[in-house]
């Protein structure tokens, strides 16, 4: 692998939560599930991973990456929160991928996964979501209307994801991506 510049600070024993997605928009929504990480998990960093295209979801209306990395900085207003495009520093375009190759370049850092309990309905459709769990902690932060998904959730009723996942609750933000593009476009 060639030598990657990582994109925050980096020292034996950080605790990184990992935040991937398209950003597109970047919202609150994220800064909240992110802010309640830092203060409920311990962790001395979440880097956003904003990626070039999600393989879940059809590029169109993908606003440019350039463009969605600005935003997102414009966004992640706390001094712990960094943005970064490392995936396509990696050239990962699975989460999968860009974990493996985050943990062999970053050896010394201690990662958890971040993800809104939204997301934790569709984790099943991830690829190789099973090796994710057994990887690294996966934290779920709850999100308005899907508080029950931590329990119907595929991921959840996995025997070895129960210990690997945990669900973390507070204040609700309500914001999506899909909701302000919807908004945008009337």
């Amino acid at each position: 692998m060639t030598w990657l510049r990582p994109p925050g600070p980096v020292a034996p024993g950080l605790r990184i939560g990992l935040l991937g997605g398209s950003f597109n928009p970047a919202h609150d929504g994220h800064l909240y599930v992110s802010e309640v990480a830092l203060k409920r998990l311990g962790l001395d960093y979440v880097w956003w991973l904003v990626t070039p295209q999600n393989p879940l979801k059809d590029g169109a209306g993908l606003a440019p990456l350039g463009d969605r990395l600005q935003q997102a900085r414009d966004i992640a207003r706390h001094p712990r929160i960094v943005v970064t495009d490392i995936e396509r520093a990696l050239g990962t375009r699975y989460s999968i991928d860009t974990l493996k190759a985050l943990q062999r370049r970053f050896p010394e850092l201690d990662f958890t996964w971040l993800m809104g309990s939204d997301n934790l309905e569709i984790f099943r459709r991830w690829r190789r979501w099973r090796e994710i769990a057994q990887r690294v902690p996966i934290a779920v932060v709850q999100r308005p209307g899907t508080v029950l998904a931590a329990l119907s959730a595929q991921p959840m009723q996995h025997a070895a994801a129960r210990r690997e996942i945990c669900v973390v609750d507070g204040r609700r933000n309500a914001q999506s991506s899909t909701a302000l593009r919807a908004g945008k476009a009337r």
